[in-house]
């Protein structure tokens, strides 16, 4: 469709701070290599007054003001064709790498990037596919997770990181955390590598990082644990045998 794996486009009334990100580092390097293109829509560009209004005050009442439907309307439409359109906001499901590996997978995703207190639902309720929050806090606009997506997005094109191993030991990878990692010197500051590191035993250093990363996970996001599928040889190493033990 494009000549590239994968093509992100972003609705914002801020295009430049979305170029800023997208010119630097892996974006740029994926962008280079061409697996993926990037663009930008900006909905003052289709305005017809003077003063390029793209807000206006919320029916009902309340203080700030919400993104007028049309101009974000004719933003999107003029991108054509698109697999999904994502829009930003709190209120959406959390952003998981599970929806980061299928969005991955399109060919062309739109991100809808809100601003002041939001933007008209009638644009969710006409255009968007996915409704995501990155997390239970506030931001002053939509460009920063909708970068921050786009990120978790473009690292999984197929030989954008240059390894697929890299891939393979990420953090959520298979639900958990990563195990803590070490490199060079040996001791520093008085802090020492964990000598299992140092040992080269490649059967005890995965058996030691994937304890690690099983207490990491069960010990700051339980939540994750809950959910994480666990092996019987997972539990052992835990000490959790008791609960494979028949009634």
């Amino acid at each position: 469709m494009f000549g590239f794996m994968l093509r992100l486009d972003f609705v914002t009334l801020f295009p430049e701070m979305i170029q800023g990100v997208l010119g630097t580092s892996m974006m740029k390097r994926a962008a280079d290599a061409k697996s993926v293109e990037f663009g930008t829509s900006n909905p003052r560009d289709y305005t017809t007054d003077k003063h390029r209004t793209v807000d206006d005050s919320p029916f009902g009442g309340g203080p700030g003001m919400l993104m007028k439907a049309e101009p974000v309307a004719q933003a999107i439409e003029a991108l054509g064709k698109v697999d999904a359109i994502v829009m930003t906001d709190p209120t959406g499901r959390l952003f998981t790498q599970g929806n980061a590996k299928r969005l991955s997978e399109l060919g062309h995703v739109v991100f809808v990037c809100g601003h002041y207190e939001g933007i008209d639902d009638r644009i969710r309720q006409r255009y968007a596919t996915d409704v995501f929050s990155i997390g239970d806090f506030v931001l002053t606009n939509g460009e920063l997770p909708a970068l921050v997506m786009a990120d978790a997005i473009v690292r999984l094109i197929p030989g954008v990181l240059g390894s697929e191993e890299s891939l393979s030991i990420d953090t959520h990878a298979d639900g958990l955390l990563s195990a803590p990692q070490f490199t060079r010197p040996e001791v520093w500051r008085d802090l020492t590598v964990p000598p299992v590191l140092l040992s080269g035993n490649h059967g005890e250093i995965e058996k030691w990082k994937r304890v690690q990363s099983l207490e990491v996970t069960r010990q700051t996001r339980p939540d994750l644990f809950a959910k994480a599928h666990l092996t019987e040889k997972d539990l052992k190493l835990l000490g959790l045998t008791a609960l494979f033990d028949p009634l």
